[in-house]
């Protein structure tokens, strides 16, 4: 009598199609990754589209992909390019860290696929982090470069003393709105400003006006 053979689950996946402006579109990335999950015999448990800087760390789209990984709903996560889940060196490390502790892998149509727990993966991730180290020295000396050619040319770096461009347009409503009766909260509420600045705005005001008193 032959058997039967058990049936082989397949992998439960989310795609995630993203694009930087609105002026984008994420069909050709959506038509790519449907062929591409069809063909792997993907089960696709959910598609997600998104208008997103990759550089961006608070993705809405992507935060919901973090929750199916984080409730072992789906096994991988695929994309049309690496690039597409995430664009800073950083957070392409730090994210695939994340998702193998789920078991969860992002998978990227070009063939790579980012496996914490696996040798190849492990030295992606050695890799990312030393060029993600590199990234922020050479992001520190550009610094470190720029304030020293700044000070060599005579220029004072930092706000200046006194220097309080939004607080000092905003001063003449401030005090006619003090003189109202308003509260200090209700006018830092009504003119984006913050309560401590409202206090400041009033209290420089009353320094002036005694200041004028004993010149008098």
């Amino acid at each position: 009598m032959a058997r039967s053979n058990p049936r082989v689950q397949s992998p439960n996946l989310a795609q995630i199609a993203r694009v930087s402006t609105a002026d984008q579109s994420c069909e050709r990335q959506l038509r790519d990754l449907v062929g591409f999950a069809e063909r792997g015999g993907y089960e696709v448990v959910e598609v997600f589209r998104e208008t997103a800087s990759g550089m961006k760390a608070n993705r809405s789209a992507r935060g919901e992909v973090m929750k199916l990984a984080q409730a072992r709903h789906i096994d991988a996560v695929l994309v049309t390019e690496l690039s597409r889940w995430g664009r800073s060196t950083q957070d392409l490390l730090d994210t695939p860290n994340r998702l193998s502790g789920w078991r969860v892998s992002v998978v990227a149509m070009s063939g790579m696929t980012f496996e914490v727990d696996t040798p190849h993966g492990r030295m992606m991730a050695t890799m990312l982090a030393g060029i993600a180290q590199f990234e922020r020295d050479m992001l520190s000396e550009r610094v470190r470069s720029g304030l020293a050619a700044a000070r060599a040319r005579g220029r004072t770096l930092g706000r200046q003393a006194g220097d309080r461009p939004k607080s000092d347009r905003l001063a003449p409503k401030v005090l006619a709105l003090v003189a109202e009766g308003r509260s200090y909260r209700w006018i830092a509420r009504d003119l984006g400003l913050s309560k401590n600045t409202v206090a400041a705005i009033v209290g420089r005001a009353r320094v002036d006006a005694a200041s004028v008193e004993e010149a008098a």
